[in-house]
């Protein structure tokens, strides 16, 4: 793990790619009037076919690292943030199908100054129909999980659902228990100190793993909602929907079984896969 001080104040975007299509173009027509400052940019390669990272690395300032195979979320961010030198301390990990709002990233970059402890910054994330996605959020609990997992499709506004998405608070800045990864700002020394994203998770609560363990080694997860962007969302997930679907429940096991460790804990976890397998199998066929 490196000191804080070695790292300068460069500015890196890394993007996950996986056949991203024309929402890679938008990223990189947008992204310049995100912020002022020079941006190296780095797109993590999943094993795309319709060329489209390859296009877009034929602009001067991006850059294609191709991936062995489709590792995955945060396994490809973490290779794509390894290409960096250390000139670089500040790193925005970001899905391909985002579209900046104007100073998006300086006003992340503010943010900084304010919150001296913070490792994530995360900034208000619309849906394209304008809507605010709730991207900053309580750490999951057994008993919030629950609710949420067994009223949320039917009841979205039961007080479950309200308590995990945090969405009755005010859009002013603060900390949250985790910040959605489709647009994060991370700082690299923090990110060193917990070993970057977690590689067993391959796609879905990567982000979740990353902020409660942000927390537990010192550091703040912080929403910036003066920050906008718009995220377009689904264009990879979609093709294989049913596989997603069944890694978004592989994932949350995986995240609760590690907070709930032990041998005395083991018909808790036990209990805890049997539900959310059973849940997986309602969510397909619906």
């Amino acid at each position: 793990m490196r000191d804080s001080q070695s790292y300068g104040d460069g500015l890196a975007v890394v993007t996950v790619t996986y056949s991203p299509g024309r929402t890679l173009d938008r990223f990189l027509e947008t992204l310049p009037k995100a912020t002022d400052r020079q941006i190296r940019v780095v797109l993590a390669d999943n094993g795309s076919t319709d060329g489209a990272p390859e296009r877009a690395a034929e602009r001067s300032d991006v850059e294609l690292a191709r991936m062995s195979g489709n590792l995955g979320y945060g396994s490809a961010a973490n290779r794509g943030i390894a290409e960096l030198g250390e000139d670089i301390g500040w790193v925005v990990v970001s899905n391909p199908d985002v579209e900046w709002g104007a100073g998006s990233l300086d006003e992340l970059l503010a943010a900084t100054e304010r919150w001296p402890r913070g490792g994530a910054f995360g900034p208000l994330i619309r849906e394209p129909d304008g809507s605010v996605y709730p991207s900053a959020r309580l750490l999951p609990s057994l008993g919030r999980g629950a609710g949420h997992a067994l009223l949320g499709g039917v009841w979205p506004g039961n007080p479950f659902s309200r308590a995990y998405l945090r969405s009755t608070e005010s859009s002013a800045e603060r900390t949250a228990g985790w910040l959605s990864g489709s647009c994060l700002l991370l700082r690299r020394a923090a990110l060193d100190s917990v070993t970057g994203f977690d590689p067993r998770y391959f796609m879905y609560f990567e982000d979740v793993d990353l902020g409660d363990r942000l927390a537990r080694a010192g550091w703040l997860n912080v929403y910036v909602p003066d920050s906008e962007v718009v995220h377009i969302g689904g264009h990879a997930t979609a093709r294989s929907s049913g596989r997603m679907l069944t890694e978004h429940h592989r994932s949350a096991y995986r995240y609760l079984a590690d907070r709930y460790s032990g041998p005395a804990l083991a018909p808790l976890r036990l209990a805890l896969r049997g539900a959310l397998g059973a849940r997986a199998r309602i969510a397909r066929r619906r």
